[in-house]
């Protein structure tokens, strides 16, 4: 099975990787726009359309008062069809900081239920690891930020980065993991324990 592909209404510039065959390609919303741009015809369209202003042929239409993002309206029908990996484009760049952090839960929502997740902006990916590890390849050049999401994260091992970590604990309360930075090693980090988000520059790709 290929991967979830979504398009949401936030900026981004162009793709991280090639949509392949057998991904499942969702707009969400003012995504429609992005992906039309892009050349590529998503297999489903969905969301409240209060952003993108008029209704494609053939859309799923949410109503606007509804406890779900639109975002989360699209990786709900990624999660139903069976999809474990997911790439959300336009996600951390758009007007609204609200739903940039609402973005960040997502990651957290997907990582709930054993699923990956990336958030692609202009300048940024972020992904979220809850009690697992994050491979990062010699390759990757420049800072790497951690963070703790929710409850304490424990047992944390940073390895292979510039400021390193052996079975510590981050907390929510003060951003220890900010700016870290790549070495041109291999690097891991990993969390026994609750969940991490993970920000490095969008150059370096999706793992």
């Amino acid at each position: 099975m290929g991967k979830c592909v979504i398009f949401c209404a936030g900026e981004f510039t162009g793709l991280a990787e090639p949509v392949k065959q057998g991904d499942l390609v969702i707009a969400a919303d003012g995504g429609y726009r992005y992906a039309s741009a892009l050349g590529i015809t998503p297999d489903i369209v969905l969301g409240d359309f209060d952003s993108l202003g008029y209704v494609p042929e053939n859309s799923r239409v949410f109503p606007v008062e509804k406890d779900d993002t639109d975002a989360m309206l699209a990786v709900r029908y990624g999660l139903e069809q069976g999809y474990k990996d997911f790439v959300l484009y336009g996600t951390l760049d758009g007007p609204r900081l609200d739903h940039t952090v609402a973005n960040l839960q997502t990651l957290q929502f997907l990582a709930d239920r054993q699923a990956t997740g990336f958030l692609v902006g202009c300048n940024q990916i972020a992904t979220v690891v809850h009690s697992g590890c994050l491979a990062l390849p010699a390759t990757y050049k420049g800072t790497v930020s951690v963070f703790c999401m929710g409850a304490d994260a424990r047992k944390v091992t940073i390895e292979g980065l510039k400021y390193t970590l052996q079975n510590g604990t981050l907390s929510a309360g003060f951003p220890l993991g900010v700016s870290n930075a790549f070495t041109g090693k291999n690097a891991k980090i990993s969390v026994g324990e609750g969940s991490l988000l993970i920000i490095y520059a969008r150059e370096n790709g999706i793992k």
